[in-house]
């Protein structure tokens, strides 16, 4: 998606220790005209599936995932990081590591909002090694719905997780795959 590229290259920040900083359009400020357009870019991908509900894992995956739902008509439904008094019921749950805040997570979902045999697209705002992935879908299978997909705004492809899920038989659209970023010289490589 070369309108996601292109911001990328004008906004975005690279950090030592490959992390590609996007808080000012992405994750943190969120520009919803280019939400806007990728939901329409997951919607066209995932044209030939049947999605009946969209997943996605708190907090930045959230407003990406509003947005899309629009186009697919259907709910949202976001693995929370914590357990709150306002959670009740069965749940469903998993371990994650977040690859940028170096910490792991127990996320989970009350089983009431994925259903056996529903189609469950998964879309978040990053994927490096690809565990909040891999988490989303052992709560779906414990669900006994199914991964329609794995929609993914950046992938980093120069990590393993992309590759991980493909190996699995996962089908994931990535709008961007970054397959190289440099600090100093603040440059990043896509894949076409």
């Amino acid at each position: 998606m070369e309108l996601l590229k292109e911001r990328i290259r004008k906004d975005g920040v690279i950090k030592e220790g490959n992390v590609l900083k996007v808080d000012n359009f992405l994750n943190h400020q969120m520009d919803i005209e280019l939400f806007n357009e990728m939901g329409k870019e997951f919607r066209r991908r995932f044209a030939d599936v049947q999605v009946d509900k969209i997943l996605t894992i708190e907090s930045s995956g959230i407003g990406i995932a509003a947005i899309a739902a629009q186009y697919f008509h259907v709910p949202v439904v976001f693995a929370k990081k914590t357990q709150s008094i306002n959670l009740d019921g069965e749940m469903l749950s998993a371990p994650i590591e977040s690859f940028t805040h170096k910490r792991k997570y127990e996320v989970i979902v009350a089983s009431r909002f994925l259903q056996p045999g529903e189609r469950v697209l998964i879309i978040d705002d990053f994927l490096a090694n690809g565990c909040a992935a891999l988490g989303l879908c052992q709560i779906i299978e414990e669900a006994h719905a199914q991964v329609a997909g794995i929609g993914i705004v950046i992938e980093k492809g120069f990590q393993h997780g992309g590759q991980l899920l493909r190996e699995k038989g996962l089908r994931v659209e990535s709008l961007a795959i970054v397959d190289g970023m440099d600090a100093a010289s603040q440059t990043v490589q896509f894949r076409d």
